[in-house]
């Protein structure tokens, strides 16, 4: 192949199609569980948090929410994948082994963050939210109605393979996914480019910036316990009995159970049999939809 201007160009934009086709087909799952938030800076400090938990009966002078003690800030991160192309293997037609590797770079822009948002649902476990607690923990502290603080908890803990009943139909999610630049293909194959001029390499590159946080604990519940009808159960009542600060009730309906695959069938088996125990009719049949995440 004779490399000129217009060889290249088709080459860039036959690596960029690849990339493409194979980031489009990564499964987007992420926002079942996830607020994407548009981020300008290198940061960004969500001092809101704890102010979407509800309204309260105006009586006398306002009541001011201190967000600077229910905030948290994240700060975005950069990743990137590159691919160099010897030059002899351009002259020569040789471009076969290069169209494996463009594909895995788009599948890996697109896999990303599916991973960072259900890596951090999957460590709540044991990582701190805005409020000094465990994402998923017992005592997470909340105003009660006589003004005193108290707690609630999201999750009863466990040693299994874990599993979340989420309500995930409110403006904001459990998780957070901050994204601060969307994949961008880039390319470096001009002849004057000293990686082409020394090396005798074109480069080909994706890099994104993002990153990912808490939400609201109250929107999601974490177990580790065996996954069955009494367990759901206490899930799901914990959940729609969740208190904003000063005692209302937050109005949550759970609607989504994620698991993995040692879990499907038992999910399944709680939300979709109509019957049960020999024939008895299924209480919670359709009470949420089954999330199944490879992720997990």
């Amino acid at each position: 192949m004779l490399i000129t201007n217009t060889t290249l160009q088709a080459l860039r934009v036959g690596f960029k199609t690849e990339f493409q086709g194979a980031f489009d087909a990564v499964p987007k799952m992420k926002d079942r569980v996830a607020k994407t938030v548009r981020s300008t800076t290198a940061m960004n400090t969500y001092g809101w948090l704890k102010s979407l938990t509800g309204m309260r009966e105006w009586l006398g002078s306002r009541l001011v929410d201190n967000l600077s003690e229910a905030s948290c800030t994240i700060l975005n991160k950069s990743f990137e994948k590159t691919i160099g192309v010897n030059r002899d293997n351009i002259e020569d037609d040789n471009l076969g082994m290069y169209s494996d590797g463009f594909t895995m770079m788009g599948d890996g822009a697109g896999r990303l963050p599916e991973e960072l948002v259900w890596g951090l649902l999957k460590a709540g476990f044991t990582t701190n939210c805005w409020d000094g607690q465990y994402f998923f923990d017992t005592d997470h502290p909340v105003l009660l109605a006589d003004g005193t603080m108290g707690t609630y908890a999201n999750t009863d803990g466990g040693a299994g393979q874990p599993w979340f009943l989420i309500c995930s139909k409110r403006p904001i999610k459990p998780i957070i996914y901050q994204e601060r630049k969307a994949p961008n293909f880039v390319s470096k194959d001009k002849e004057t480019d000293d990686n082409v001029f020394d090396r005798k390499e074109y480069l080909y590159g994706v890099d994104m910036r993002c990153n990912v946080g808490y939400g609201l604990p109250q929107l999601a519940w974490g177990s580790k316990q065996t996954l069955n009808a009494a367990n759901y159960e206490i899930a799901r009542a914990a959940i729609i009995n969740m208190k904003a600060d000063g005692g209302g009730p937050l109005g949550l309906i759970p609607d989504l159970l994620v698991v993995g695959a040692t879990n499907e069938g038992a999910a399944r088996g709680i939300l979709q049999s109509q019957l049960v125990n020999g024939g008895e009719s299924n209480k919670w049949a359709g009470t949420a939809e089954v999330l199944l995440c490879p992720w997990l």
